[in-house]
């Protein structure tokens, strides 16, 4: 029984790379050469497992890619302070602000749904876009379901498809590892060899 899980959550997994849009990754990288070769700042944002790739993928990109980039939710000081004193919807948008976020920027969002404004869902995510789209920052996003709001505003999004309505949490975080993975080996944007690949 647990081997044929097994093998069912693999093949929808591979069905998921034959159906992911490759354009959408392609313009991400062009996205990020861009910001890089005008030395803007990348900021990533998540909640739950979206919070820890955006910790996971600053290192990535700084060290990788050669991109300043920064994570809200790695200040866990911070974090909880704005959430007791303000409240957790406006927890990345003050931030953002406090970072004199720019149109020299980009806003880089993890989220199953993407953020539901109406049904107030990753309201602080949704908040950060909004204040994105108003300083005229760059968005782009891997994000699951139908997009939600980062899909509505992104200037670039891959939108993990739904194969199977019982594990969408479980394939959209594990495929936004993926792709921000792919996209910092892309050779356009790697500029320091990985540890074990610079090994003779």
């Amino acid at each position: 029984m647990s081997n044929q899980f097994a093998k069912q959550y693999l093949q929808e997994a591979a069905e998921i790379i034959s159906k992911i849009d490759v354009d959408q990754i392609d313009k991400m990288t062009a996205l990020l050469l861009e910001l890089r070769n005008n030395k803007g700042r990348l900021f990533l944002v998540g909640v739950g497992g979206g919070a820890g790739h955006a910790s996971h993928a600053v290192n990535d990109f700084r060290k990788i890619a050669g991109i300043e980039s920064y994570s809200p939710s790695d200040n866990v000081s911070e974090l909880t302070a704005r959430t007791n004193d303000e409240g957790w919807e406006t927890t990345y948008s003050a931030w953002l602000q406090v970072s004199n976020l720019s149109s020299k920027d980009m806003l880089f969002v993890f989220s199953v749904g993407g953020g539901d404004a109406e049904r107030n869902i990753s309201a602080n995510i949704v908040n950060a876009l909004k204040l994105a789209k108003e300083t005229g920052c760059k968005i782009i996003g891997v994000v699951g379901r139908d997009g939600g709001y980062t899909g509505k505003v992104a200037d670039a999004c891959v939108i993990v498809p739904t194969v199977n309505k019982d594990y969408i949490t479980p394939h959209t975080e594990s495929f936004q590892a993926l792709v921000w993975h792919l996209i910092v080996s892309d050779p356009r944007l790697q500029q320091m060899s990985n540890k074990w690949e610079s090994q003779k």
